[in-house]
Formats: C-alpha cells, sequence, structure tokens
C-alpha cells in the first residue's frame, strides 16, 4: 500500500441536510385504527378433557382486522393454556409439610384476629424495660440440675402405670432438691443463665422430657418471688416470662397438632372437633399444673397455657381469667402481685382480648393494693435495699402501663373519666395518673389537658416527680390538638414546672417532649423563649455533653415545623442553640440534618443574606470536620449537600455578587473536590447568562466581567486531583470563553488541556475496581477535536498549531499494549482536518472568525492541511503493516474498515490513489471474514444511494471494485 495524496471532498452542508431531512407522508385514515379493541379469545378447560387440552368456548371480535401477534397464535393465549391447565392439577405435599405451614398461617391470623396494628405489642416494650431497669448488684440463681430418670422411657417399657409413677416421682424431685443455687453473678451472667434455661426446656421439649420442661418452667416462675435486688425486678419479670411464653407455645402446638390427624384443624375450630387423645392431653396438662404447690408458680404456668382451654370447652378461658384474678389477691408483695396481673392481661389480650372485664377487674384490684407500699413490710425492705419511694414507684410503671394500655385499647372517652375519678379518689396517685395519660387515647387526654394539670398539681412532688406526668402529657398533646383557647395557658403551666428542674438530665428530657407542642402550636416567639431557656439550664458545668440526643431530638422537631429557612434563622437563639453540639460527630450530624431540610424544603432560589451567612457557617461546620481518615463516601455525601445549597444561591442579575460568593465558596471548601467542580460549573454557568443577557454583544464591563469569569476557572481547576476531570472541565470553560469572545482566555484553556494529557494514568479506579482509562481519555479527545474546528489559530503560532500539538501528544503518550488507540486518534482527526478544508464549516459561533474566514480557502493553508493527512493515513497503514506481521488479523480488519469508512465520508476518490486505497482497504477489512456482513451490506446500499448523486457519480466505479467476501 503506496503512500497517496491527500484530497478532501467538497461538502456542502445544506443540500445534505436537506436529502437526509424525512418527507412528510400525507396518512389515508380508514377503518383500522391500533388502538381499536381486537380480536380476544378466550380459552377454557373442557369438563372431562384430558390434561392440558383445551377448546374455544366464547370469543368476542371487532370489525377491525385481526391483530399479528394474536394471528401468530392460531386462536389460543399460551397464559391461558398455563392457567387451565395447573387448574387441572393439585401439586403434592406432605402431609406433615402442610401441618406446619397451615400452623404458622393459624398462629398469624389469630394475632391479626385477635388484636389491630395500632395495639403496640409487648415485644415493642421488651427491650426499652431491660434498658432501663438495670442493676450493679450481685444476682442468684437456682438451675434445676437433672437426673437421669427425666428422660423418655424405652420404647420397650409400655406399662402405662409405671409410666405415670416414673413422671410423678420426677415431679416431686423439684421438692427434693434437685436444684443448685448460683450465688453472685451479674446482670449479664443472670441474663445468659435464664437464656440457657429456655434452651434446655426446648430441648428437653424435642427430645419428649416433658416432666423436665414442666419441671424447668416452675422453676424460673419461683424467681419471679424473689425480690432481693429490687430495682432488677422488672427486667427479671422480662427474661422469665419469655421461658413461659415458650412453654406456652409448646404446649398449645403439641395439643393442636394431636388434633390435626387425619385433616388439621380450622382456625376457628369448635370443642367438637377435637379428639379425645387431644382433650385427655390437654386435660392432663391442666392436673399437673393443678398439683403445685406454691401459689406464684401455678398462677404463671397455667395463665402461659391458658390458650389450651380452647381444646376443652367453649366457655373455659371466661371461666379461668376471673379465677386467675382472684387468686393473684393471695400475693403478698405488691410488685410481685401487680407484674402477676401483667401477665394475665398479657395472656388475656392474646387469646381473649373481647373479655375487658377481667381487665377492668385486675386494675381495680391493683389500685386496692396501692395501700400496701406505705405498710411497715414494703418499707423495712426499701430501708433494706437502700431504696426511695420514687425509685420504688418507678418498678411499677411497665406493669401498670401494660395494664392500662390493654383497658384502653378502641376503650370509649367515658372509660377515661372513670380512671381519672378513680385515681382522684387515691392518694399518692402520681403513678396511677402518668399510666392513665400515656394509654388513653391523646385526643382523650387533649380534649381535657387543664383537667390534667389541675390533677398534676395536685399530686405529691415526693412520690413522684410532676415533671415526669408533665411529659406524659406532652406526648399526648404532641399528637393531638388541645382546645385552641387553652393552648397558651397550658404551655405556660407546663413551663413553669418543667423550668424549676434542677437536674439538668430531668429538665432537657422534659423540654424536648414540649418543643413539639410549642413549634406545632405558636410562632417563632415562643419558640425562640423555650430555646433560651434550655440554654440557660444546659450550658452550666457543660450539661448538654451528656444530653446530645435529647438536644438533637429539639432541632429536630424545629425543622419538622419550620421549614421557612428566613424565619428560622431569624430566631435570635437558634445558632447559639447550634453551638451547644461541641462533638465534632454530633456537630456534623446536627448540620447534615439541616442541610436535608433546607435542600428538602427550599423550593426557590434565595439571596437572602440571613438565610446565606447562616447556612454558610453549617455548611463549613461540615467541610471542616473533613480530615485525612474521613472515609470517600462520607465526603462525597457531605459534598452533594454543600452543592445543593450552592445551586439555591442566585443574586438575580446581580452577577458580580454570584461571583463574589463564589469566590468566598471556593476559599471555604477547599478541601471537597466536588464542591469546587461544582463552583467551576456555576462560574461557567454565570457567563454563559451573561452573555444571554447581553445578546452576546458585551459591553466594556461584561466583557470584563465574563473574562473575570474565565481568570476563576482557570485559578482553580490546577487544584483538583482527578485529571479526568481537570481535562474536563479546562475544554468546557475554553468553550465557554470561546462563546464569550475570549480568545484567549479559551486558548488558554485548551493548551492547558493539551499540556496534562501526558499525565492520563493508564489506568483509573471507578467503583472501586482499576479500569483501563483508554476509553475515557479517546471519549475526551474526539471532544476536543469537535471543538477545534471552530476554534480559530493563534496568529503567533502558526497553522494549526493546537491540532498539531495534540497530535504530537497523542503519539508521545504511552499507550497500552497491543492497543490501537494511537491510530484510532489519528483516523478521527481526519474528519475534522476534512472540515477544515471546506469553504463553509458544519458549525460556528456567532461573531468568532473560524479559520474559514482567516485563510479563506488559502492554498497554502489547505496544503498544511492535506499533507498533514497524508502523515496520519501513513502512520495508519504502518500500523496495519504491523499488525499483518503480528498476526493479529481481527484488530486489523477493524482498523482497515474504519480508515475505509473515513475515506468514504471524506476523502475525495475521484483521486485515483486515494480510490485504489479505499478498495484496498475494504478488501482487507473483509478478507479473513471478521467484518460484519450487514454492516457490509448497508455500507454498499449507502455507496448505492450516493452514486445517483449528480455530484457523485464516481461511486458507481468504486462499487463496482467492492465485494463482499466471507470466511470459508
Amino acid at each position: 500500500m503506496a503512500a497517496v495524496q491527500w484530497r478532501s471532498r467538497g461538502r456542502n452542508y445544506e443540500a445534505e441536510l436537506h436529502r437526509c431531512r424525512s418527507e412528510a407522508v400525507p396518512v389515508e385514515f380508514g377503518d383500522y385504527h391500533p388502538l381499536k379493541p381486537i380480536m380476544v379469545t378466550d380459552t377454557k378447560t373442557r369438563r372431562g378433557a384430558r390434561k392440558g387440552s383445551t377448546s374455544s368456548s366464547s370469543s368476542s371480535s371487532s370489525s377491525a382486522a385481526p391483530d399479528p401477534l394474536s394471528s401468530m397464535l392460531d386462536g389460543t393465549d399460551p397464559l391461558s393454556m398455563f392457567a387451565a391447565a395447573s387448574a387441572t392439577e393439585t401439586p403434592a405435599m406432605s402431609h406433615s409439610a402442610s401441618l406446619g405451614d397451615m400452623g404458622r398461617k393459624r398462629r398469624e391470623k389469630e394475632a391479626e384476629e385477635a388484636v389491630g396494628i395500632d395495639f403496640e405489642p409487648w415485644a415493642a416494650k421488651r427491650g426499652e424495660i431491660l434498658a432501663r431497669f438495670t442493676t450493679t448488684e450481685k444476682l442468684s440463681i437456682n438451675l434445676f440440675s437433672g437426673s437421669d430418670r427425666g428422660k423418655a422411657p424405652s420404647p420397650g417399657s409400655s406399662a402405662v402405670s409405671e409410666k405415670v409413677r416414673t413422671r410423678l416421682e420426677e415431679l416431686d424431685d423439684l421438692e427434693e432438691g434437685s436444684q443448685r443455687e448460683l450465688l453472685n453473678l451479674s446482670q449479664q451472667d443472670y441474663a445468659n443463665r435464664i437464656e440457657e434455661l429456655n434452651q434446655s426446656l426446648k430441648e428437653a421439649w424435642a427430645s419428649d422430657q416433658k416432666v423436665k420442661a414442666l419441671k424447668i418452667v416452675i422453676q424460673c416462675s419461683k424467681l419471679l418471688s424473689d425480690t432481693s435486688v429490687i430495682q432488677f425486678y422488672p427486667s427479671k419479670f422480662v427474661l422469665i416470662t419469655d421461658i413461659l411464653d415458650t412453654f406456652g407455645r409448646l404446649v398449645y402446638d403439641r395439643i393442636w397438632t394431636m388434633c390435626s390427624d387425619p385433616r388439621p384443624l380450622p382456625d376457628l375450630f369448635t370443642v367438637d372437633e377435637v379428639n379425645d387423645t387431644a382433650k385427655e392431653t390437654c386435660l392432663n396438662w391442666f392436673f399437673k399444673i393443678a398439683s403445685i404447690r406454691e401459689l406464684l408458680p401455678r398462677l404463671y404456668v397455667e395463665a402461659a397455657i391458658l390458650k389450651c382451654n380452647r381444646f376443652l370447652n367453649k366457655t373455659g378461658i371466661q371461666e379461668t381469667l376471673p379465677r386467675l384474678t382472684a387468686m393473684i389477691r393471695g400475693i403478698g408483695d405488691p410488685l410481685v402481685a401487680a407484674y402477676t396481673r401483667a401477665y394475665l392481661c398479657r395472656v388475656g389480650m392474646e387469646v381473649a382480648p373481647n373479655l375487658k372485664d377481667s381487665l377492668n377487674r385486675n386494675f381495680f384490684d391493683l389500685l386496692g393494693s396501692f395501700r400496701q407500699i406505705s405498710g411497715e413490710s414494703v418499707q423495712n425492705q426499701l430501708v433494706l435495699q437502700r431504696v426511695e419511694v420514687p425509685e420504688y414507684l418507678t418498678l411499677y410503671s411497665p406493669a401498670i402501663n401494660w395494664i392500662l394500655q390493654c383497658i384502653a385499647y378502641r376503650a370509649p372517652e367515658p372509660l377515661l373519666v372513670e380512671m381519672t375519678g378513680r385515681c382522684k379518689k387515691l392518694g399518692n396517685n402520681a403513678l396511677l395518673l402518668n399510666s392513665v395519660m400515656r394509654a388513653f387515647r391523646p385526643e382523650f387526654v387533649a380534649a381535657r389537658a387543664m383537667d390534667f394539670i389541675g390533677m398534676i398539681k395536685d399530686c405529691d412532688e415526693a412520690g413522684f416527680p410532676k415533671h415526669l406526668l408533665f411529659g406524659s402529657l406532652g406526648r399526648s398533646l404532641a399528637c393531638a390538638d388541645p382546645p385552641e383557647s387553652e393552648r397558651l395557658t397550658i404551655l405556660n403551666e407546663a413551663w413553669k414546672v418543667i423550668t424549676k428542674v434542677r437536674s439538668p438530665r430531668d429538665y432537657v428530657n422534659c423540654a424536648e417532649i414540649w418543643v413539639e407542642f410549642t413549634c406545632r402550636h405558636f410562632t417563632k416567639r415562643e419558640v425562640n423563649t423555650v430555646l433560651t431557656d434550655i440554654i440557660k439550664h444546659m450550658t452550666p458545668d457543660r450539661a448538654f455533653e451528656d444530653a446530645y440526643p435529647q438536644l438533637q431530638s429539639v432541632i429536630r422537631k424545629i425543622l419538622t415545623y419550620f421549614n421557612d429557612f428566613s424565619v428560622l434563622f431569624s430566631m435570635e437563639r437558634f445558632l447559639p442553640f447550634l453551638d451547644m453540639f461541641q462533638k465534632d460527630s454530633v456537630r456534623v450530624e446536627v448540620c447534615r440534618s439541616i442541610m436535608e431540610v433546607f435542600i428538602k424544603h427550599q423550593l426557590e432560589s434565595t439571596k437572602d443574606p440571613v438565610i446565606l451567612n447562616a447556612m454558610l457557617h453549617i455548611c463549613k461546620t461540615m467541610h471542616d470536620s473533613v480530615n485525612a481518615l474521613t472515609l470517600e463516601d462520607e465526603k462525597r455525601s457531605l459534598s452533594l449537600l454543600i452543592i445543593g445549597f450552592i445551586r439555591m444561591v442566585c443574586f438575580g442579575r446581580d452577577f458580580e455578587q454570584q461571583l463574589s460568593f463564589c469566590v468566598e465558596a471556593r476559599a471555604t471548601f477547599c478541601n471537597l473536590e466536588p464542591v469546587l467542580v461544582q463552583l467551576i460549573h456555576t462560574v461557567n454557568q454565570l457567563a454563559m447568562e451573561t452573555r444571554r443577557v447581553m445578546r452576546g454583544s458585551h459591553s466594556r464591563k461584561t466583557a470584563a466581567f465574563v473574562r473575570a469569569c474565565a481568570a476563576y476557572s482557570f485559578i482553580t481547576i490546577p487544584s483538583l486531583s482527578s485529571i479526568f476531570s481537570r481535562l474536563s472541565l479546562y475544554l468546557q470553560s475554553g468553550q465557554v470563553a470561546l462563546a464569550n469572545l475570549c480568545l484567549s482566555q479559551a486558548d488558554a484553556f485548551l493548551k492547558a488541556a493539551v499540556s496534562i494529557l501526558p499525565e492520563v494514568p493508564r489506568s483509573i479506579s471507578v467503583e472501586g475496581k482499576l479500569r483501563s482509562s483508554e476509553s475515557f481519555l479517546l471519549d475526551f479527545i474526539n471532544n476536543f477535536l469537535s471543538t477545534l474546528l471552530v476554534v480559530p489559530d493563534h496568529p503567533e503560532h502558526g497553522v494549526l498549531y493546537l491540532v498539531r500539538g495534540l497530535l504530537n501528544m497523542v503519539q508521545d503518550y504511552t499507550w497500552e499494549d497491543n492497543s490501537d488507540a494511537k491510530v484510532r486518534v489519528y483516523a478521527s482527526a481526519l474528519p475534522l482536518l476534512a472540515a477544515m478544508s471546506q469553504e463553509t464549516y458544519l458549525y460556528s459561533i456567532p461573531k468568532v472568525d473560524s479559520n474559514e474566514t482567516l485563510y479563506g480557502g488559502d492554498p497554502k493553508f489547505l496544503s498544511e492541511i492535506n499533507k498533514l493527512c497524508e502523515t496520519l493515513i501513513g502512520q495508519i497503514l504502518d500500523q496495519l503493516k504491523a499488525l499483518s506481521r503480528d498476526e493479529s488479523t481481527r484488530r486489523q480488519g477493524a482498523l482497515a474498515f474504519s480508515l475505509f469508512g473515513v475515506l468514504l465520508a471524506h476523502g475525495d476518490l475521484r483521486n485515483n490513489k486515494l480510490s485504489q486505497l479505499a478498495v484496498n482497504l475494504w478488501n482487507l477489512s473483509h478478507k479473513h471474514g471478521y467484518c460484519d456482513t450487514r454492516i457490509s451490506v448497508r455500507t454498499l446500499e449507502y455507496i448505492k444511494h450516493q452514486s445517483l448523486q449528480h455530484d457523485m457519480a464516481h461511486m458507481s466505479d468504486t462499487l463496482q471494485r467492492l465485494a463482499l467476501q466471507s470466511r470459508t
């Protein structure tokens, strides 16, 4: 392949565009329309037909033409066929698997029918109780040691009397000292031991050691009578009742399984559907429990299997609940009795939520037992354990709260009146009043807020702190609105009590609750007053350091109700309130939450100096938290928030003020690269907006301004670490400068981009993985080449100096081995050079004289273009020869076809040597059969179409010399 003399094909872009524009074809509207209903065939299975056979039973059609997709289905719909076939088949399931699945569904359905999703389950309170009621005292526990007699009898011992006698002996063994006491346990050790007992229960049950399982449950129930470490009692109750729940579930599932042979019980079964064997087993369990000597374990264990009464008679649960309620009166310790009632109410709500009488009776009995708190026995116990009365009363909270929650669930409003009346009659009623306000619907409490405030005033401060009562009232008022006329009075009365609380911890816990009520119903004036009071209480002795969660909650509540940031930042005490967040991680989290709300709710751009100064302060706080240890994800997240703020800043036509803001932001956020990138885009957009306002004709002032914008970008870009960000921004800024007639600035941007090309690494990290940078670099170079068409040559640097500089950099760049990227750049440069040789360019920038104007088709200029094209073609041909020596035929064929396409589109094939080169490249690309035949056919069709043009007749000669070849 000898070197050829290049000559670009003359182009008339307007004529080509006109030829490529599609012609408007008139549409004749007939009866058919694609949106009209098409024929629908309904296919059903014939009764008694073999499996899978179908027949059409009904059909409806319109007068429209048949749908071509439906016609391919021979009148049948495959989806209907599958549905019909599956309807005649029932998948086989194993009996045991179906029982297990139905048992699970049964329990889920029963749980849904019992109470609605608006009822807070016990599981939601469990974690809070365990975390709240802790102790550092040493605990003790009795562990069941077990014996060989606890194992299931062998299959050979079938005598029923022997089996019964053995099990009775095992049950009595519990009273004979078959247990060991562990002393000096920490709270965590105690919890671990209880969990071991729970696992032992499951293992004993799985190995058919039912008596051993019962012994474990009895032993655990006895632990609930121990109040030697009274502060831990609520947590002990939670841990041990988990074991009771497990036992009750195991017993119920076993009996239900016995009723499921030969077919499973329905969800709402009746006693008549239960077989005798299951009834006998169920009755046997109740007899075993009735033989337990001590009251407390007998109560707990029977309550655990209360649901099993459904297998014996219809009214079993209804009769058992009052009996167990009455039995609780025999428990002497009021705290133990209160939690026993709570457990009975919990089980009662699960199995019979409609039996409210039992719930009410438990509550009224609880009120009666409150007299014991002031009795000598309880007071001596508190003195012995060094527990104050207010702390002791809080131990009742989980039990009373649960009982009242069960009573108040979907209860009418008159019941609240009755409960408050009973509280008034009872002395030392603060604890009960607190539970009543938390249990009943917030709407009921809010409607009587002033009545509750009066009752709170009458409570004894020594028994239960009033700020806790106001905290409970505040929670209800945060969910429901009191009468509008009473709101200010309510706030004043509450804050009189709250502001007198001396303990910073107690104060902030209560104040945090009432902040929402204040934000919900009042203006920034009242909220500012509340913030002032919080700062006053939390600043001494740096008390705020121990209350960051509560202070963060205050911020969240304020942001929820004050989305207008001009109002928010006009509060004098808001920013001083933020200054209390001294811990870096917490301060950044608070600033992040403020920014997220700002971006979400600030729909319009702003130039309010109050907002800008405050948001700059918040963004600077986030920016200054970045250090060498900050994760990339964290940097990216903070950058996005700051970018969101920058995008919302707009000074309208005051472009200089906007540029000044960007200058200040660059100095403030210099450590976050994405923010700097956004600032550069913002300044470029500002320059283009100036051009739009001036309609492309700059005055002396605006011309100086856009040059200042270019200088801003030129100074900022080198500070970026990402090479591709710099390349992209240099090019974009150069395009913006060119559009604004800043030719020297545009020239500087483009030269800077060319100069850093050697710095591009061969591989870059993308989403944590190393990838070759060639594809990114080629994309940039192609974009750069398209820009060079409209860039005029510098008068002092010679013809095509930017193009030559780029190609020199490409030649010197270290490309990957076995890569054709360099010659592909050369092939991409040929269309640019061909376009530069035209009399009229394809596109131009208004008021910018491109080379078409500067040179005016000068022969010397065209000669320089042709020489450069010949050099590039020579480099490509040398690469093709090298590929033939390396036996890289696939790469050779692809490169040859690429160069053939360039010659076809941009070369003047009337030149015999250039035409012969094109034919040789075609043959080379098809020599080994790797070229896509479809593309080749379409290329030949294009050449044929082009040869029909009056000035392209020579293409027909070229077409006759091109032949399709395939690999054999």
